[in-house]
């Protein structure tokens, strides 16, 4: 035999002695183990970035090319090993309860959190009751809608800016690539969107009722709009309808100042502009005095109201000769901030548990 061969049979011998320590030492250390400290004290000393496994490492430098591979092998086996029983002897411990905190039955419990109903959830119920007792039912709709109950049957022609497709959020329907584009032409005549208003459901209750008809209709709305203290992209409805025969502007007004007092407090300003809406004529905005967090107070409006336009009567098929009707339509998140005092729309929408936990 070479003196190569023998230092290389040396070198192995040496290195396989080591090896076998280290495992020997971890079994009996890993016995000894009673609790989850010195079972991390364990894995520090054998498995951590500079434990014993790893000073094994050095044996890769001392040994020839032809032994690094089968020294590397054993080392690797070793880890494995040590790794396994050390996981075994953390699950044991962990069953039989070791680690955990004991609980002391002589301190005061601690009470479960409540879940709490979002601020406009509760609002909408207030609202809907509040009219439920002033004669309304509630009504609902679709919130993706088509252009006639968004706009055709509104009395809002297709020269409208309000149908603009960059002030509204259009649908795009996929065409069917066996059926020659049928979907996408049906999609181009009859486009569909997120309504951007609930005056879509007078029209369907309109379309399935016919009157006396009193009715309010709270949901959710869409309008590509900048978001700023009293702006929102999505936001919130209460629109109310009332047809019935000998209907004027005088049960309107009277009607959303009796809400106004009978919500805000009767010492509550309200002033009524003269407006514009295709689908109503008279038409008016609706504004309150808000007193803002802060010492400030401006005029905020809640929204828009008017007389029903005789073009959406024909619409729906309801005479105009006999029968009149108003309707408005409140946001009621401009609602919920005059009430609460809130400043800033966007704190609807945030989910800050800071500001959900006050209401």
């Amino acid at each position: 035999m070479t003196q190569t061969a023998i230092n290389s049979f040396k070198i192995m011998a040496e290195a396989e002695a080591q090896i076998d320590a280290v495992w020997q030492q971890a079994q009996q250390e890993l016995a000894a183990v009673a609790n989850q400290a010195q079972l991390e004290q364990f894995r520090i000393k054998f498995l951590g970035v500079k434990g014993s496994i790893k000073g094994l490492m050095t044996l890769l430098a001392k040994a020839p090319k032809d032994q690094k591979p089968l020294i590397g092998q054993k080392i690797n086996a070793l880890k494995d090993q040590v790794t396994a029983q050390y996981e075994a002897r953390k699950a044991a411990l962990a069953a039989a309860g070791e680690g955990q905190e004991s609980a002391d039955v002589t301190e005061p419990g601690v009470a479960a959190a409540i879940g709490n109903r979002h601020i406009l959830s509760k609002v909408i119920d207030e609202l809907t009751e509040l009219f439920g007792r002033m004669g309304f039912s509630v009504a609902t709709g679709p919130e993706v809608e088509d252009e006639f109950h968004n706009f055709i049957a509104l009395n809002i022609p297709k020269s409208h800016p309000a149908r603009d497709p960059l002030d509204n959020y259009y649908l795009i329907m996929e065409t069917d690539p066996e059926g020659g584009g049928a979907a996408g032409r049906a999609a181009e005549e009859h486009p569909m969107l997120l309504r951007t208003q609930t005056s879509t459901v007078q029209i369907r209750v309109m379309e399935s009722c016919r009157p006396p008809i009193r009715v309010v209709i709270p949901g959710r709305v869409y309008r590509p709009d900048t978001h700023d203290d009293t702006h929102l992209s999505m936001f919130h409805q209460l629109e109310a309808l009332v047809v019935d025969r000998g209907v004027t502007m005088v049960d309107l007004k009277s009607t959303i100042l009796q809400f106004v007092h009978a919500y805000f407090g009767p010492e509550t300003q309200t002033r009524f502009r003269p407006s514009f809406f295709p689908f109503t004529e008279p038409s008016a905005e609706v504004d309150v005095w808000f007193d803002l967090p802060g010492g400030r107070s401006r005029w905020v409006e809640l929204g828009g109201c008017g007389m029903v336009h005789p073009n959406v009567f024909q619409a729906v098929g309801i005479d105009s000769e006999q029968y009149t009707g108003w309707a408005f339509g409140f946001g009621i998140e401009r609602i919920a901030m005059r009430k609460y005092g809130i400043g800033n729309i966007r704190l609807f929408v945030e989910n800050d548990l800071r500001f959900l936990r006050q209401f």
